[in-house]
Order: C-alpha cells, then sequence, then structure tokens
C-alpha cells in the first residue's frame, strides 16, 4: 500500500555518457537536484543508466548521494523502468531504497520507497517519493 510522500526534488540533468553493451546501446544520466526528504531540506547528487527494451520502454538502474544543510547524508539505490518522450524527456516509475546514520533520516532505512522521476526536454528533472508501506 502506498503510504506518506516522504521526499519532493527538482532538478537538471549535468551529463550524458552513451556506451555499447551486447544488449545494445546505454545511455548513463548525471543530474543534480534539491528539496525536501521527511522534512529535511537536501540537495541529491545521483547516476543512472538506462537501457532500452526491444518494447520500446527503457530500465534504469541507479544510485545517488542526499546531503541535508546540518551535515545530514543518505545514499539511494534504485531501479525502475519508464517512457522515452520527446527531446531529452523519460518519465520513470520505481523503487528506491536509502541507507542512512542520520538521526533525522535514520527512518528511511527501513522504508522501500517508490518514485515518479520526470525529465522533461530541457533536461529539468522533477520527483515525487513515497513511502511503500
Amino acid at each position: 500500500m502506498l503510504g506518506e510522500q516522504i521526499g519532493t526534488e527538482r532538478g537538471k540533468v549535468t551529463s550524458y555518457r552513451v556506451s555499447r553493451s551486447d544488449a545494445g546501446p546505454k545511455v548513463e544520466v548525471a543530474f543534480q537536484a534539491a528539496g525536501k526528504i521527511l522534512g529535511v531540506d537536501h540537495v541529491t547528487l545521483a547516476t543512472y543508466v538506462s537501457a532500452m527494451r526491444p518494447d520500446g520502454t527503457v530500465f534504469g538502474e541507479g544510485q545517488g548521494v542526499v546531503r541535508g544543510p546540518s551535515g545530514q547524508i543518505a545514499s539511494w539505490v534504485g531501479q525502475g523502468v519508464g517512457k522515452l518522450g520527446r527531446g531529452q524527456a523519460v518519465s520513470y516509475r520505481g523503487a528506491i531504497y536509502y541507507e542512512s546514520p542520520s538521526p533525522e533520516w535514520s527512518r528511511l532505512n527501513g522504508v522501500a520507497a517508490v518514485f515518479e522521476y520526470e525529465v522533461d526536454e530541457q533536461g529539468n528533472t522533477d520527483a515525487k517519493i513515497w513511502e511503500w508501506k
């Protein structure tokens, strides 16, 4: 069951890198974002790798570091599936898993979180994150 919304963030894609695998091309995307997680302001630095599937959908796997204004730190890993839009646009849905020693974010250690992640044609990002209960 979808629980409370625990985070939001907006940001910008900062780079793309294309590589080749046996399954075809993969695109590595780096982005920076800022928002709130569990009510605490944060900035995120993250990278994910996307691969096209034969049906036209995209599968992505990523990892990131989240930092708060008072030294809070968390890391996450996640996976999602998506659809390509126009230009740089892509829309993902997936799950992420956090790890944090910071008291404000330690609750995240036991949470499976689900997300909606959008990138528009100009590379602007918008994410919403919910606790999955």
